[in-house]
């Protein structure tokens, strides 16, 4: 009989599944869990199941794993190099664990780990590492030890010292202002990081968690003048990459969008400068979302379109075709346009959109600061004066800036 999980310690190994034959029993939510991770290590899955959920067929379907809808019978392991037993009846699990220790099979058994002969880790990958967490059967105390190492690891807390020191420039997209909507790799490489090259709109509290070695620049106190800043930013990044250091260019949302980032990576590759870029959450949606405003809704629109508010309609160099956005049905969101929403609203108004059109305006999204004005195409203008609703702001207008969460 197996030793009770408790009685004494697992052995904890990683196997190469690469190519190897993979038995699942069962086809539950369970077996659904571990799916992902087998294919991910590039077992070939077989599942054994008389009916499964709607994302294993998929998965099947996809040509993933294969299915067999039927019982679990006597021979079921028969090649395979580890196996599953996760279906909801006992008996049957009890069997195949029986099959795999005839056959010198480690087994899991999903529903009394203590009775197979191998135990799932709670797991986690995290930049090259994999880590397993094994807490005698108490799967709530292995999962809660995972996850906070995991986010130790991001955020600089618990540090990979066996890592050597590249070099380098990252584009790190920081959000739309909720320091914890910034991403996994971000935050990884913003704790790496021996300079910071930070936006104003990048999240205040993520640099709190810098070490007080990093050097951080405030990208909108460079001393060269407004005409010169972008130059100057880029020439940080240059001078701190040929100085031996990691530099990360910490911007609010995402480098991309509307914040100059490709401008930044066509400087760097110019003076041979490595680049890695971290797409963002942009604000353009998450800021609506939070706000709870989808930018598209089934029967309610077919499209959104993001547009710089940083130029006026009638000046020179705007490239923007307002007269078509103001035919558009859908939802037109706003960046940078607070200051100018009087202009904004004319044009659209003039160009056929409806003045009862709605908009919303937040304020601050996502922080404990937002602030949230509704109205409509026609009185957005005042009351943004009225409210002294300020940038970083966005703006929502059509239809979806109506609805209400118990809108029908």
């Amino acid at each position: 009989m197996p030793a009770a999980a408790g009685d004494e310690p697992n052995y904890l190994v990683g196997l190469n599944l690469t190519d190897r034959r993979v038995v699942v029993v069962g086809g539950g939510t369970v077996a659904q869990r571990r799916l992902g991770l087998l294919v991910a290590c590039g077992a070939r899955v077989h599942v054994v199941s008389r009916a499964v959920t709607p994302a294993v067929e998929a998965m099947a379907t996809g040509g993933q794993i294969t299915i067999d809808l039927r019982a679990y019978a006597d021979g079921d392991l028969d090649g395979a190099w580890y196996a599953i037993a996760c279906t909801d009846e006992p008996d049957t699990n009890a069997a195949v664990v029986a099959e795999a220790e005839r056959s010198r099979i480690f087994c899991v058994r999903a529903d009394s780990a203590r009775n197979g002969t191998a135990v799932t880790p709670a797991s986690a990958s995290f930049d090259g590492l994999e880590l397993g967490v094994l807490a005698g059967g108490d799967h709530r105390r292995s999962a809660a030890v995972r996850t906070a190492l995991v986010e130790a690891l991001q955020s600089g807390g618990v540090v990979d010292v066996a890592e050597p020191h590249v070099p380098g420039v990252a584009l790190v997209g920081g959000g739309p202002g909720d320091p914890d909507l910034i991403t996994v790799r971000g935050r990884r490489l913003l704790a790496r990081a021996d300079v910071v090259v930070a936006d104003r709109l990048a999240p205040p509290e993520l640099l709190a968690e810098l070490g007080p070695q990093v050097e951080v620049i405030d990208a909108a106190k460079i001393p060269y003048g407004r005409a010169m800043a972008q130059e100057a930013i880029n020439a940080a990044l240059i001078d701190g990459y040929k100085a031996g250091k990691f530099v990360v260019r910490l911007k609010g949302g995402d480098p991309y969008v509307f914040g100059r980032g490709f401008e930044e990576l066509q400087a760097c590759a110019a003076a041979g400068v490595p680049v890695t870029v971290v797409p963002g959450i942009t604000s353009a949606i998450a800021v609506p979302s939070a706000a709870g405003i989808p930018v598209t809704h089934r029967g309610v629109t077919h499209e959104f379109v993001v547009v710089s508010g940083h130029i006026a309609p009638d000046h020179p160099d705007s490239l923007v075709d307002w007269s078509a956005l103001a035919k558009l049905r859908g939802t037109l969101v706003l960046l940078m346009a607070v200051e100018r929403i009087e202009k904004f609203a004319a044009v659209l108004t003039e160009g056929g959109r409806p003045a009862e059109t709605p908009v919303t305006v937040i304020q601050e999204g996502t922080t404990r600061a937002q602030r949230v004005l509704r109205a409509d195409l026609a009185t957005v203008a005042a009351r943004v004066r009225e409210e002294n609703i300020r940038p970083p702001a966005i703006i929502v207008i059509g239809p979806v800036a109506g609805l209400t969460a118990d809108a029908q």
